[in-house]
């Protein structure tokens, strides 16, 4: 699928991965929407950088934990620019928890962000989609989704969720709408970490560095204009998946 003149629209993508996605799509010719949650302000300053790219764009409010947010978001986005082409599920949840736990509100607020959310919006885009004879959808993951991370159950499981949840839409949706998925692993460095942090996590990789938004950019492009590729999940990590592997037989 060519990028230039369609409509995508990008949960989370008011800032960090979200935000690099969505300029991403607008430099490769695309109207871009974000839909944010809490980050008005910030989702009001990329708009205006992908407006700068020559898009078309605007800023979204929704809590797409709720069907009927996820279903208004999918019809102001067709209103405002068009119906949308590309779907891109960025939006997350990244809390810590302890398993067993009596408190079992992180991991329903991790699910209803990083699983029913994408349902819900898949849901709600995807018959469109379909009518008018193509479309696409990327779902954001992580290594979590195979390699479980200790106090972060909820975040570990749903991502998993997720990249299953990618699966079965490609084959639910075929051959008219293609699904597919990005595992990232360090990319943006977060402002609370702190040096040791941030420089253990790019000892873990093999290329010894973060990856950076725009390299997931470019990935999420690539999976919305593959046409032969659906069902799949493309690794951006820098090689954290195997630095365990060097590490065990280095001196």
């Amino acid at each position: 699928m060519e990028l230039a003149g369609r409509v995508a629209l990008v949960t989370g993508g008011a800032h960090r991965v979200g935000r690099a996605i969505a300029l991403a799509l607008a430099e490769a010719g695309a109207d871009v929407a974000i839909a944010y949650h809490r980050s008005g302000a910030e989702a009001a300053g990329t708009v205006e950088e992908l407006k700068r790219c020559g898009a078309d764009s605007d800023a979204f409010r929704a809590d797409l934990a709720v069907p009927a947010e996820a279903a208004r978001l999918a019809e102001a986005v067709a209103n405002r620019l068009g119906p949308v082409d590309a779907l891109v599920n960025s939006a997350s949840w990244f809390a810590r928890d302890e398993f067993p736990s009596d408190d079992t509100g992180t991991w329903y607020r991790t699910f209803d962000v990083v699983v029913h959310g994408p349902f819900h919006l898949s849901n709600a885009v995807a018959p469109s989609m379909l009518d008018r004879g193509g479309g696409a959808i990327v779902n954001i993951v992580d290594l979590s989704a195979w390699q479980p991370w200790p106090g972060r159950a909820a975040h570990s499981v749903a991502k998993a969720a997720l990249l299953a949840l990618t699966r079965q839409s490609a084959v639910e949706l075929a051959p008219t709408v293609r699904c597919n998925a990005v595992a990232l692993g360090p990319t943006i460095q977060p402002a609370k970490f702190g040096p040791d942090q941030i420089e253990r996590l790019r000892r873990r990789t093999l290329l010894g560095r973060w990856s950076g938004g725009e390299e997931a950019g470019r990935a999420v492009r690539y999976l919305l204009e593959a046409g032969a590729v659906t069902g799949e999940c493309l690794t951006v990590d820098g090689g954290e998946q195997y630095g365990h592997v060097r590490d065990r037989f280095t001196d």
